[in-house]
């Protein structure tokens, strides 16, 4: 039986050209190689399978090239490989830096290759240091680790980072088609498409799979086979679900959906495919946005064929659902039946059925007719003078205007205002709850809507001098008052100067000694019991307690005004903390131990009465 070399050795990169996925960072190595600009200490970062040690290999074969050397040379004596996994202790790096001192036999550079450094432990790190740092000029170190955050900033310092990518679908498709013609091995696209994204990235896991599926298909890979194999939902799944959806079949619908399970795929893993597979539909509709699918031809067309027949605003429902079920599926006590209600949510959109939330069904009335309904109740048969409800102050108003013709002398108008506000009040009381309840079964937008009519008559009728003390009236003047207030109120000029927290304590000093010399020496003392801290622009001080935090507190307006001015800056903020002193606490007494357990286990105080003990 001959041995078989699985495609990743095979078909490991023998140059810089063979590498897919990181042109950026082999034509870099390539012309600094020959602008004689190679740093003599590099370190190869990124995820697994992306090319890093391949890189590593070529370019410490390269760089030993010349005009007399041959393409097969490896120059295999000028290249050190150490597994820092396996080798990451002091000793280890000890000798590294030892064999460091001997030129090469042969070539120009010795290159030594530590794959996976970041397993390198602290004293190894400090112990590679100043070799790193100042190497001999025959060596070149080529370090390399998918985990750099876990190496020390004094190695990151002294070295030339060069940040591997995760290769795209596209391009593993392609170098897997190429693969497969010069094995003779025939691949549909759609094929060669599931293991490039089954591989997610990493060239080696695609070159694995690769492998796996041509031991179970043969020369013939198809995508039915593929996906059987690779134990994946393949794009027919999602299809026929989104039909069955498209169509509101419900019944259909959960029966597939129990096909899928039957196969030994799990739930949330069909939902999280669904949810893409309606990404995709999105993202089909928009000419613009179809080259975002990262699929083959033929799936492509399918998309675009089946985004036809769906709504965008039903697409974002379906995904929103989509996204929810995959949320909750883990927390879940029955996360099967949580799949089949997204199911059916999903499919009674398409047919209409879906159940919509009840919304409270209160109409927003004119804000004249909603004020009379309130305001204006129904007169009185018998005694046409008293009304069962509160007046507004329009009302008043003519009532006031109408009488002006029946008594012309101003001293009558007045007797006749305070008559008026005197059986308005009378009867108020009387219609109180009527009035509130009417109130509270007003929706919001109809109180906005009331108080902006009663804004207006307050404009029509500034003429009117004496006001009645009728209680809405008094009320809205007290509101009109607050807004005018408000209103000329000067507005703060914004600024936004830079500041130090040095500028920050000049300022609280300035402030203390100003209250001070003012005789308010205790204030003056709680502001320099501390000193403030800066984050961003936030005013940070911590007090020993609360009656002090009160003090600062009562006094923060001036405070802030007095910093805003001195920083300009009017971003800033304060916040004061308490630090509180805890309690000590001491430890039980052994009857107390005792007693704790007696309650814990009663048990306990049975065995000391039968043996007569004591404590």
């Amino acid at each position: 039986m001959e041995h078989f070399v699985v495609s990743a050795r095979k078909y490991r990169p023998e140059n810089f050209e063979d590498v897919v996925g990181q042109k950026a960072i082999t034509n870099t190595l390539l012309k600094a190689i020959d602008s004689n600009h190679l740093a003599q200490a590099l370190l190869f970062t990124g995820p697994r399978g992306v090319g890093k040690t391949s890189c590593a290999r070529i370019l410490a074969k390269k760089i030993n090239q010349d005009a007399n050397s041959s393409d097969d040379q490896d120059f295999s004596f000028n290249i050190f490989e150490l597994d820092a996994a396996s080798n990451n202790s002091v000793d280890d790096i000890r000798n590294l830096t030892d064999q460091v001192r001997i030129p090469p036999q042969t070539g120009k550079y010795k290159v030594y290759i530590i794959d996976e450094v970041h397993m390198l432990s602290q004293s190894a790190f400090n112990a590679f240091l100043k070799t790193l740092e100042e190497p001999p000029k025959h060596a070149i170190f080529i370090l390399a680790t998918t985990e750099k955050h876990k190496i020390i900033p004094t190695i990151l310092s002294r070295c030339q980072i060069f940040d591997f990518k995760r290769i795209t679908v596209f391009d593993i498709k392609e170098h897997l088609a190429s693969i497969a013609q010069k094995e003779g091995i025939t691949a549909e696209d759609d094929a060669l498409h599931i293991i490039a994204q089954k591989a997610d990235g990493a060239m080696r896991d695609a070159l694995s799979t690769y492998d796996r599926v041509v031991s179970y298909c043969g020369n013939q890979l198809t995508r039915k086979a593929v996906a059987e194999n690779l134990n994946v939902l393949d794009y027919d799944s999602f299809f026929d679900s989104t039909d069955y959806i498209l169509a509101g079949d419900i019944p259909n619908l959960l029966v597939y959906f129990n096909q899928i399970l039957s196969k030994g795929f799990d739930g949330q893993h069909y939902v999280a495919g669904l949810a893409s597979h309606f990404r995709d539909l999105l993202v089909s509709k928009n000419p613009a946005t179809v080259e975002l699918l990262e699929v083959g031809d033929q799936t492509k067309q399918r998309y675009l064929e089946q985004a036809k027949a769906i709504d965008y605003n039903q697409l974002m429902t379906c995904i929103d659902l989509a996204s929810e079920c995959d949320f909750n599926y883990k927390n879940s006590q029955n996360q099967r039946l949580l799949v089949e209600l997204c199911l059916m949510k999903m499919a009674s959109i398409s047919s209409g059925n879906l159940p919509q939330k009840k919304k409270c069904d209160v109409s927003i009335k004119p804000a004249s007719e909603v004020t009379y309904q309130v305001q204006h109740k129904q007169i009185d048969e018998t005694e046409t003078s008293k009304k069962e409800a509160i007046h507004s102050a329009e009302t008043h108003s003519d009532l006031v205007n109408n009488k002006k013709n029946l008594y012309p002398n101003n001293h009558q108008q007045e007797e006749l205002s305070v008559k008026i506000s005197t059986e308005t009040e009378n009867q108020a009381d009387d219609q109180q709850r009527v009035s509130n309840n009417a109130n509270y079964a007003l929706d919001a937008n109809e109180k906005e809507l009331i108080s902006s009519e009663e804004k207006k008559v307050k404009v029509e009728n500034q003429s009117i001098k004496k006001t009645s003390g009728f209680s809405l009236k008094a009320i809205q003047k007290k509101k009109e008052l607050i807004a005018a207030k408000e209103k000329n109120k000067p507005k703060e000029i914004e600024r936004f100067s830079e500041f130090t927290e040095e500028d920050v304590q000049k300022a609280w000093i300035a402030y203390s000694n100003k209250i001070e010399k003012r005789g308010n020496k205790i204030l003056a003392s709680v502001y320099n019991s501390d000193i403030p801290k800066l984050n961003g622009k936030e005013i940070c001080i911590e007090l020993p307690n609360e009656t002090m935090k009160i003090s600062v507190l009562q006094d923060q307006s001036s405070l802030m005004k007095f910093l805003k001015e001195e920083l300009d800056n009017t971003e800033i903020s304060l916040e004061i903390k308490v630090n509180h002193v805890q309690e000590k606490k001491y430890a039980f007494t052994p009857r107390e131990k005792y007693q704790k357990l007696a309650e814990t286990n009663p048990a306990i105080e049975n065995l000391r009465k039968t043996f007569e003990l004591d404590i």
